[in-house]
């Protein structure tokens, strides 16, 4: 197992940053409606919006935009870790925000497509 170890770390490392973020951002982790919008924003605005919100001076939009980053370096994680043979995954705010991404992502693929029936 060794050299593997580092996934679990980066997991709880990246599940608290979210926290902070979501405190930040007074975000409810159960709100599905509202993380839905968010996960919408991060990936109709894509990585040009990212940084824009990065160098925003707002500690809001700042927040938010790291929120965004911490949700590409979640994925790529749990990516990695896969490739490896590892299951990987944070905590509530991970899987919560990770879920409304995954919904949104399959929204956005549906109407690209001309399926109405999402």
């Amino acid at each position: 197992m060794s050299g593997f170890e580092h996934f679990a770390r980066d997991a709880l490392d990246l599940e608290r940053e979210i926290l902070k973020r979501g405190i930040l951002l007074g975000l409810d982790w159960s709100d599905k409606a509202a993380l839905r919008r968010l996960a919408r924003e991060a990936l109709d605005g894509g990585a040009e919006h990212t940084r824009a919100l990065l160098r925003d001076p707002d500690p809001q939009l700042k927040a938010r935009g790291e929120l965004f980053a911490f949700a590409v370096l979640m994925l790529r994680t749990m990516q990695e870790s896969a490739e490896t043979g590892l299951h990987t995954h944070g905590g509530p705010a991970w899987k919560a925000f990770g879920r409304a991404l995954i919904e949104e992502a399959g929204v956005g693929r549906d109407q690209r497509s001309g399926d109405s029936s999402a």
